[in-house]
């Protein structure tokens, strides 16, 4: 395990100290394709507002990989590392999803709609196996499946490799899971200290669209309401060290998320490459 070296891109940025990029994308084959050519740390691939498909998903992610770049890389960290946003809501207390895209390979798991710490305690550990009671790091108490064999290949490891790599981050120092939690209403700003408190939240996203809907001023995203909304998520996630991602970059407002302190910058996928040239610029 210790020469394989950090196999989640996003995270590797993160501990080096830089912005990590990502873009929105469909699974689907031809997009995947080009993502795997692309200079973005990684690809969130959307199932809450497209349909869920494991599947599909699945194909994806052998569209996704490049072997050339792999090759040329020398390392088994993929040139672009592939999340998954998963459909149910916090509420719903779902785990099976979180499992399921697990089990196809990605490394990361955006949860929507987290708005209590139960929830955001059961997200992280729908992305944990079980383990015995007195284990390290025991809570949040593991509920993932075992089925392991399909997410090591995707990988490039044995199964039992897998085993130890397939944990969260930064709870567990060398787990290359990462849970990010989208925070998306005024119940989840109040109960926001709770939320980051949970052992195993690599990163928070605020959920802007909903925010804002629920705040009464529908995607006017420059309302002082939802701007002292966002900075608030914003100033409280960074006083609990928690990395804290904004879904909504562009070549206009790059400078000022990169200057806010936002450590994942995600861009819709017709602005990543003119996103990410000027996000390079200002890091």
């Amino acid at each position: 395990m210790n020469n394989i070296g950090r196999l989640n891109g996003i995270i590797a940025a993160l501990e080096a100290g830089t912005k990590a990029t990502m873009a929105f994308a469909r699974a689907d084959r031809e997009e995947a394709t080009q993502f795997g050519l692309s200079p973005l740390t990684g690809v969130l691939f959307e199932m809450e507002h497209t349909p869920y498909s494991a599947s599909e998903l699945k194909d994806a992610l052998q569209h996704l990989m490049n072997r050339r770049r792999i090759v040329e890389s020398g390392s088994l960290q993929p040139p672009v590392t592939p999340f998954v946003r998963v459909p149910a809501n916090g509420a719903e207390m779902n785990t099976w999803m979180a499992k399921q895209v697990l089990d196809q390979g990605v490394y990361g798991v955006v949860f929507p709609h987290i708005a209590t710490a139960e929830q955001a305690r059961n997200a992280v550990a729908a992305c944990r196996y079980a383990r015995p009671k007195d284990a390290p790091n025991f809570e949040p108490k593991g509920l993932r499946g075992d089925a392991p064999n399909a997410a090591a290949r995707y990988w490039g490891l044995t199964v039992q490799e897998y085993y130890e790599r397939a944990d969260v981050w930064p709870l567990v120092p060398h787990g290359e899971i990462m849970v990010v939690l989208m925070i998306e209403s005024v119940e989840a700003m109040e109960n926001l200290d709770d939320i980051l408190s949970v052992p195993g939240v690599g990163a928070i996203m605020i959920g802007e669209g909903d925010l804002s809907q629920n705040l009464g001023y529908p995607r006017q995203y420059e309302h002082p309401a939802v701007v002292a909304a966002k900075s608030e998520i914003l100033a409280k996630a960074k006083s609990a060290g928690v990395r804290i991602a904004h879904p909504h970059v562009t070549a206009a407002n790059v400078s000022e998320v990169v200057e806010q302190g936002f450590d994942i910058l995600f861009t819709q996928p017709s602005r990543s490459y003119e996103t990410l040239e000027k996000a390079k610029a200002l890091l």
